[in-house]
């Protein structure tokens, strides 16, 4: 960067050369009508205007690679930060607001650090070194050219400010822009349902002319600075010349140095020009910078939050093995002051290798209270043990790597079967999914959703013995790096073994074969080719591949159909087995897979049983299992 803004230096300084060399051909061979002395002024200013070139080329070429490489390390940053903070950070901020700040804000960081730097330095420098020229040659002309001067920073103060705050507005319309975007896209499927598309264009319409009305007061005052600049140096440029050629008249002055002054003052003229510009560059770089640092300035939480362990032997030692909830206490972080807490005292023990049912009315905080294992929230009291060793004490990585989740809400990546479901497995072979390229136009893929759907069961459930039609159709390549399996190269055995393993627990093994490329077919954004429960069954073989040591489900088999349902808790019961587990549970038949079973109720375990014993001495327990309580909710709403 400093031999790219050295050399632009150099290439503008070189500028201010040619009105020299224009001043000598004058006052010397064109005076003495000397022709090959004009023909050798020629060439030196062929040469001079060459070597500008040359050199601004060059500077180009210098800054080009370095740039490239800090706008892809800020990307990388806030794209690593906005990965290890908090789930509340993003519960808090739009997903529009995000991405605006990582493509939008960068590239004007880009821009201004690739131009905007380069040239508000090589224009203050120019200046600077046009003003020593003006002033040596003429010194009372020079002071008529830079009269301008004062009134100009003043107006460009006020621009600054008025501009800092419509560019700000602007990037932040953008971002809300975006949102809205991006809501509509993965909710397209609702909007059309609805049929709400005008709706939402209307809303479409009303960002966008929020934004347009931002964007044309920041043209007007970019156009009413600009008009300024321009005018100002126009005026003392045509001032000094007419002083100037009375000068040459009287013979004061020469003609060669008025040639040479105007030639000078209007070589200064682009870097006053500009101003306007770069100071519009500035201003927005600045916004960027702000919106950058405001993601990457959040503090990311302490990875071990408890210096000390528990010492062997206590209660929450190897005799209190399995996963204990110890008086926690949880209220979400942006909750008003004197909010009830959602779980307010939470006692649990779930022993070793049991499995626990966790039941409650809806809004009773089964799901805060599965996410506080994990650590995607913390404590706000008590304490959590995995085998006498509090969550607080462990790395995130080395709490992930003995807790496998399956959550309510299945989320799939654009990636293959096989990779979305080696999420859940240790090693590297999973952690990064490589970016796939879309679908060609034509190629089925927009068909294939509906085609799964037509192949479902009533409850969303597709029929193993009807393939779906993944994102890519039958008989076509498999994308490049996505070979189908019996061709794809370097998966270890083992993997592939456990990849196999957790499919036919939760019985997706049926359909993932049916696949066009069976475990590498792509299944889109968000899983959308597939139907309900062939996601959820997918999300629960990524829970039970790593053969966790604790499992917390949370309300696994939702989406299934009776009969599936009962071929995958028969498959499930030997995974059950041999680890700890939490299961969500809001039916009957997922109750009867647990051991026992733990009632939530006002934020507190009410009862723990079995489901026989809750049956016999727990009313709410029998309401919940009944359906009592759900009739009743539908009466209140």
């Amino acid at each position: 960067m400093f031999a790219a803004a050295l050399v632009a230096v150099l290439a503008s300084c070189t500028g201010l050369v040619i009105p020299l060399v224009l001043k000598w051909i004058v006052d010397g061979p064109v005076a003495e009508r000397d022709t090959a002395g004009v023909w050798a002024g020629g060439a030196l200013l062929l040469g001079v205007g060459v070597l500008e070139a040359g050199l601004f080329a060059l500077r180009r070429w210098l800054s080009a690679r370095p740039l490239a490489g800090v706008e892809a390390a800020m990307r990388a940053d806030i794209y690593g930060h906005l990965q290890r903070l908090p789930v509340s950070f993003h519960d808090r901020w739009p997903s529009g607001q995000l991405l605006s700040r990582a493509t939008t804000d960068l590239e004007l960081l880009r821009r201004f650090l690739s131009f905007g730097v380069t040239f508000l330095l090589v224009n203050a420098v120019t200046v600077m070194v046009g003003c020593i020229i003006l002033l040596s040659q003429q010194w009372t002309l020079g002071l008529v050219v830079l009269g301008p001067f004062v009134p100009l920073v003043w107006m460009c103060a006020v621009f600054e400010y008025r501009y800092s705050h419509a560019a700000r507005r602007a990037q932040d319309q953008i971002g809300d822009l975006t949102t809205l975007v991006e809501e509509s896209v993965l909710g397209i499927r609702v909007i059309k349902g609805f049929g709400r598309h005008r709706s939402q264009a209307r809303a479409f319409r009303a960002l966008s002319e929020r934004l347009l009305g931002t964007e044309l007061e920041k043209a007007r005052l970019l156009a009413r600075i600009w008009a300024v600049i321009m005018l100002l140096p126009e005026l003392a440029i045509g001032a000094a010349l007419v002083l100037g050629t009375l000068q040459v008249a009287q013979g004061h002055l020469s003609a060669g140095t008025l040639v040479a002054f105007l030639s000078t003052a209007l070589a200064l003229r682009w870097p006053v020009e500009s101003t306007g510009f770069l100071l519009a560059l500035s201003n927005e770089s600045a916004t960027a910078t702000d919106r950058f640092f405001e993601v990457l300035d959040e503090p990311l939480p302490a990875d071990v939050l408890v210096k000390s362990a528990p010492e062997r032997g206590t209660p929450d030692g190897p005799r209190g093995g399995g996963l204990r909830f110890s008086r926690v206490v949880f209220r979400y972080p942006d909750a008003p002051d004197g909010t009830r807490p959602v779980l307010d005292g939470v006692d649990l023990h779930v022993c070793p290798g049991e499995t626990m049912a966790l039941v409650g009315a809806t809004g009773s905080g089964k799901t805060t209270l599965t996410a506080l294992v994990p650590r995607l929230h913390e404590v706000t009291a008590g304490r959590i043990t995995l085998d006498g060793d509090d969550i607080g004490t462990l790395s995130r990585a080395d709490l992930r790597s003995r807790v496998a989740v399956a959550f309510e809400e299945t989320t799939l990546f654009s990636a293959t079967v096989a990779e979305n479901v080696l999420m859940g497995a240790d090693g590297p072979a999973h952690a990064a999914m490589p970016a796939l390229p879309p679908p060609r136009p034509g190629s089925g893929a927009q068909a294939a959703p509906d085609a799964a759907r037509n192949s479902a069961t009533p409850d969303g459930a597709a029929d193993d013995r009807v393939p779906p039609p993944g994102r890519l159709t039958p008989g076509a390549p498999p994308l490049p790096g996505h070979a189908a399996p019996e061709h794809r190269a370097g998966k270890p055995a083992g993997q592939r073994a456990g990849l196999d393993r957790a499919l036919r627990v939760a019985q997706a093994d049926g359909f993932v074969a049916a696949l066009p490329h069976g475990s590498a077919t792509q299944v889109g954004e968000q899983g959308l080719s597939l139907s309900g429960g062939q996601r959820q069954r997918l999300a629960l073989a990524r829970a039970v591949v790593g053969r966790p040591s604790f499992l917390v489900l949370d309300d696994p088999l939702s989406a299934l159909d009776v009969h599936t349902e009962a071929a995958v808790e028969a498959a499930l019961r030997e995974v059950l087995a041999s680890t700890t587990a939490l299961v969500v549970a809001h039916r009957p038949s997922t109750v009867l897979l647990a051991d026992r079973v733990a009632l939530l109720s006002g934020g507190r375990i009410a009862a723990v049983g079995t489901h026989h014993e809750l049956l016999r001495s727990s009313e709410e327990y029998r309401r919940l299992m009944s359906g009592e309580n759900n009739e009743r909710e539908k009466e209140r709403s």
